[in-house]
């Protein structure tokens, strides 16, 4: 694509979710964009195809509502800041109870359709193996979990910071006509409804007591990939494989993906299981169906051995079976500024995941983010930070500044990924959460839902101001 732009173009080193996003905001600021992707020249052991904002895991983006969840609430900030990812999510969105899950492919075709169409983005298929030569005067980096090795080094001589990282295990996923639904039923937990959806949008599969135990123990003792050169590597604990997992205590499991709260058993409703196992329609055809919260490091006879003890999924077939990668990130709040800007170099930025955000959409923010910032430099412009009150704030102060750091152990780095929650939003004010006339009764779960709205809704209001107040580069 040729751009008569008269700005000089800003690189972009990665075309997953974040840096696509970057690359979309900067162009739709009039800003030519440059996105080098290596996946096409040489591929990584999670990505399966060369498509741009392929998805590896989960293809659910998690719950989408705006007025009481903290992600549906990013959600509905990202739709009002032109989000390419959010676009390309609602138009393949799949049923999901209260949750917005895509067909994935369907996903990733759209954003590369949009990327590779627009006038002022050119996509390079090259490895960049070291940082942006300093000819590239501006330029983000966004290549996410699966950095690869010599770009990680190059990070590491520039900022004299080791590179933290943690294992990410990926859920399997089943043909949808391999599972028995004499046995399994149809239905959202508590029937909820959500967008595209009709309140039966997962399928259940029940456990006894006994069942369950047995399951538990084949988890346990199932052959499990090795660390080799990756041992003792951290798990993020948002997204700890099922094996370890059971082996944290018996009853893990139960009180986690395996709940069975909010769910009755179509074929047998007078007795309630023990455990459920729940799988989320994975395309739009509704032929692929992946486990939730199943992420695991079993090998995979093991695995399909011990997914087939599942009353169920006896004769399940996989389309894909889980696995075990190595997710990357830096330290952010020592190395970056509070617009992403590593503090050592002026221009370069970093955007996604490997920045020390966990999850699609938080991924995605904070490559458009980047992009805005990025697309701001670039025309002399100053474009204030968001709001610590909007999800773009506070996940963005998490990044730059949230972590602790102990009294006890001065040297020792305590910053995690994150999800965005509401835990990482400021206070509301004093006063604010007042009990509804004609209640007698206030405080407990109905005071939290009222909290959550009203964090929920002063996000939002703030979130559309800072855009009005500084949406120049549109």
């Amino acid at each position: 694509m040729t751009d008569t732009s008269s700005y000089s173009p800003i690189h972009i080193i990665g075309g997953g979710l974040a840096g696509s996003e970057a690359a979309w905001q900067i162009a739709e600021a009039g800003i030519p964009v440059i996105l080098h992707e290596m996946r096409g020249v040489r591929g990584t052991d999670a990505h399966k195809t060369d498509s741009l904002a392929e998805l590896v895991c989960s293809n659910s983006f998690r719950s989408d509502d705006a007025t009481s969840n903290a992600v549906g609430v990013l959600h509905a900030e990202m739709r009002l800041a032109g989000s390419l990812i959010m676009s390309a999510a609602d138009k393949n969105q799949v049923p999901a109870g209260g949750a917005l899950a895509v067909d994935r492919d369907g996903f990733s075709d759209a954003v590369t359709k949009a990327i590779e169409s627009h006038p002022r983005i050119t996509v390079v298929r090259e490895e960049v193996s070291g940082l942006p030569p300093r000819k590239w005067d501006l330029a983000i980096i966004a290549t996410g979990p699966l950095t690869a090795p010599s770009l990680a080094s190059a990070i590491q001589a520039e900022t004299g910071a080791d590179a933290l990282a943690f294992f990410d295990a990926i859920a399997p996923i089943i043909h949808t006509d391999s599972i028995n639904l004499d046995v399994c039923w149809f239905q959202s937990r508590y029937d909820k409804v959500g967008p595209g959806g009709t309140g039966k949008d997962y399928i259940n599969c029940p456990m006894t007591e006994e069942q369950y135990n047995a399951f538990v123990d084949a988890l346990i003792t199932g052959d499990k990939t090795g660390f080799k050169e990756w041992e003792g590597t951290p798990y993020f604990d948002g997204c700890l494989p099922i094996e370890v997992m059971a082996e944290r205590g018996r009853e893990t499991l139960r009180h986690g993906p395996m709940k069975p709260m909010g769910l009755t058993n179509a074929h047998n409703p007078t007795v309630k299981p023990y455990a459920v196992v729940q799988l989320r329609q994975d395309n739009a055809l509704g032929t692929l169906y992946n486990m939730v919260g199943f992420q695991t490091k079993l090998k995979y006879g093991a695995q399909a051995e011990v997914i087939r003890m599942i009353p169920g999924l006896e004769e399940a077939e996989f389309a894909r079976l889980g696995g075990l990668h190595r997710n990357t990130y830096i330290n952010s709040p020592v190395l970056l500024d509070p617009s992403l800007t590593l503090k050592s170099r002026p221009g370069l930025r970093f955007a996604g995941q490997i920045t020390g955000c966990e999850g699609y959409v938080e991924s995605a923010s904070i490559g458009l983010l980047a992009g805005r910032f990025a697309a701001a430099e670039r025309k002399g412009e100053s474009l204030p930070l968001p709001p610590a009150t909007t999800a773009f704030g506070s996940l963005l102060n998490h990044i730059t500044g949230g972590h602790i750091v102990s009294d006890d152990e001065p040297g020792k780095r305590s910053f995690q990924p994150m999800n965005i929650n509401f835990g990482l939003f400021p206070l509301l004010e004093p006063g604010a959460i007042t009990k509804p006339e004609g209640v007698k009764r206030f405080r407990g779960k109905d005071k939290t839902v009222m909290k959550k709205q009203l964090v929920a809704a002063r996000a939002l209001d703030d979130c559309a101001a800072w855009l009005g107040g500084g949406d120049q580069l549109a």
